[in-house]
C-alpha cells in the first residue's frame, strides 16, 4: 500500500544503522523508511534490468519484493546480468536473485514466482503488490504487464534496452503532461511547471496517465525487433535503465519528485545523452476490460505458422550433414551473421555475406557471382536469419539450403573449439 499506517512500521537498531545514509536525507528521514519497509514491488523477469533494479531495491529496504522468472542462469547472461554469479549456471534464476538480494539487505521479504506470467495468472501475481516493474524484452508480455496494470490500477514502471539504446518511463501512474489551449491564460504556477522549450505543454498531476499502449498503439510485426541474442547488447546500458526504473520505484514510494509519468526518457550510450519525449494518452486508445490472448495479439502464431511454411519450401540439413559437404566442390557455403561474429568464430571453407547486405540487394549479385553452378548452403548464429535469407535470395531466383542451428549447433557437435556465444 503507497499510503501505509507508519504508526505500525518501526525499524530496529540495525536498520537505522543500515539506512543511515537515508534517513539523514530530508527527502527520505525516518518517515520516507518505514515507507520503503512497508512497500511491496513485484519485478517481472530477473534479466539485464531485473538484476540492478533488484539489487538497488533491497539495498534501499524495500520491505516484500516479488520476482516472477521461469529461465535458468546461462553462461552468456553474466556479462550484464549482475545479479547472478558463475556458481549459479544452471539454476534457476529466481532462486539466484533470492540469494542476492538477502546477501544485500536480510531484512527484505522475498516471494518468488518460477512460472511464465500469462492472461490466466498475471491478475492472482501482481494484486498483492503496491508497484510493478517491467523487465521483460517481449512485446506480448509488455502488453499483457500493460494490461493488468490498468486493471488492477498499479504503476507500471517501464524499461527497455537494445544494443546501445535504452527507454525507460512510468505507465499508469497519477498526472501528464497537457496541451493547454491559451497559454496566456495559465496561472504563473502553471507556468512555471513548463520547460522554456516547450511552452505550449504542462504537467497536470491530476491529468489522465499515459499507458503502454499510449507508446505503442500496435505491436511491430514479429521479427521485426532482434532479440538481444540476435542484435545484441552492451553489458552496461541494462544496469543504467535498470537504475533509473530503480529510482522512480522509490520515488513512487516515497511519494517524491516529478516522475516520468508522461515522459518517455531515451538514453544513448554512444553518444552518452538523454533526450525526453512526451506521451500524452491517446484519445481512441482502446478501453482495457479484460486480459485476452497477447500471442495472439502480437500475431507470433502467425508468423510460426508463416516460418513453419518457409522452413517446408526451404530444405535443411543438419550440422552432421554440413560436415559432409565441406570439402565438397559442388557446394558454395555462405555465412550471414554480422562481422563482428566472424572474428567470433567461423565455420571451414565458408563465405561471409552479412543479412544486411542481401537485404539491400548488393549481397545478392555476390551470392550469384559465388554459386556459379553450385549448390547454395547458407548458415548464421542459430538459423533464423539464414532462413531469413534463403527467403529474400528465393524471391531473387536463387534457391538454397538453411543449416538446422547454425555455428551454435556446429559449436556443439562438430567442434568445441569453435566459441558458442
Amino acid at each position: 500500500m503507497l499510503d501505509p499506517d507508519l504508526k505500525t512500521i518501526q525499524l530496529n537498531q540495525q536498520e537505522y544503522e543500515r539506512y543511515s545514509r537515508h534517513l539523514i536525507l530530508p527527502e527520505v528521514g525516518v518517515e520516507g523508511q518505514k515507507r520503503l519497509k512497508a512497500a511491496s514491488v513485484l519485478c517481472i523477469g530477473t534479466g539485464g534490468l531485473g538484476a540492478p533494479l533488484l539489487m538497488y531495491l533491497a539495498a534501499a529496504g524495500v520491505g516484500r519484493i516479488g520476482i516472477v522468472d521461469f529461465d535458468i542462469v546461462d553462461a552468456s547472461n553474466l556479462q550484464r546480468q549482475v545479479i547472478h554469479g558463475t556458481s549459479w549456471i544452471g539454476k534457476p534464476k529466481i532462486e539466484s536473485a533470492k540469494n542476492r538480494i538477502h546477501e544485500i539487505n536480510p531484512h527484505c521479504q522475498v516471494d518468488l514466482y518460477e512460472t511464465m506470467v500469462s492472461s490466466e495468472n498475471a491478475l492472482e501475481i501482481m494484486a498483492p503488490y503496491d508497484i510493478v516493474v517491467d523487465g521483460t524484452d517481449n512485446f506480448p508480455t509488455r502488453y499483457l504487464v500493460n494490461d493488468a496494470c490498468v486493471l488492477l490500477n498499479k504503476p507500471n514502471v517501464y524499461g527497455s534496452i537494445y544494443r546501445f539504446e535504452g527507454q525507460a518511463t512510468v505507465f499508469n501512474y497519477r498526472g501528464g503532461w497537457q496541451r493547454p489551449e491559451d497559454w496566456d491564460k495559465l496561472s504563473s504556477e502553471q507556468k512555471k511547471t513548463a520547460r522554456d522549450s516547450d511552452r505550449d505543454w504542462i504537467y497536470d498531476a491530476d491529468a489522465t496517465a499515459p499507458n503502454y499502449r499510449d507508446l505503442y498503439p500496435e505491436p511491430p510485426p514479429p521479427g521485426l525487433v532482434p532479440s538481444c541474442a540476435e542484435g545484441g547488447v552492451l553489458g552496461i546500458l541494462p544496469g543504467i535503465i535498470g537504475v533509473i526504473q530503480a529510482t522512480e520505484t522509490i520515488k513512487i514510494i516515497l511519494g517524491k519528485g516529478t516522475t516520468l509519468s508522461g515522459r518517455l526518457l531515451l538514453f544513448d550510450a554512444l553518444k552518452m545523452s538523454f533526450r525526453e519525449l512526451k506521451l500524452r494518452p491517446n484519445p481512441v486508445r482502446p478501453v482495457i476490460t479484460e486480459l485476452i490472448d497477447y500471442q495472439q495479439f502480437c500475431g507470433i502464431p502467425q508468423a510460426k505458422a508463416m516460418e513453419s511454411q518457409d522452413q517446408n519450401q526451404i530444405p535443411e540439413i543438419t550440422v552432421s550433414e554440413l560436415k559432409e559437404l565441406i570439402n565438397n566442390p559442388d557446394y558454395v557455403i555462405v555465412d550471414v551473421r554480422n562481422p563482428s561474429e566472424w572474428e567470433i568464430g567461423k565455420i571451414p571453407n565458408t563465405t561471409l555475406i552479412p543479412l544486411p547486405d542481401i537485404e539491400n540487394g548488393n549481397g545478392i549479385d555476390q551470392v550469384r557471382a559465388l554459386m556459379g553452378d553450385r549448390k547454395l548452403v547458407v548458415h548464421c548464429k542459430m538459423g533464423g536469419r539464414s532462413l531469413k535469407a534463403l527467403g529474400i535470395l528465393k524471391q531473387a531466383g536463387i534457391d538454397g539450403i538453411n543449416v538446422k542451428g547454425g555455428i551454435n549447433a556446429w559449436s556443439e557437435e562438430i567442434d568445441s573449439s569453435v566459441p558458442k556465444y
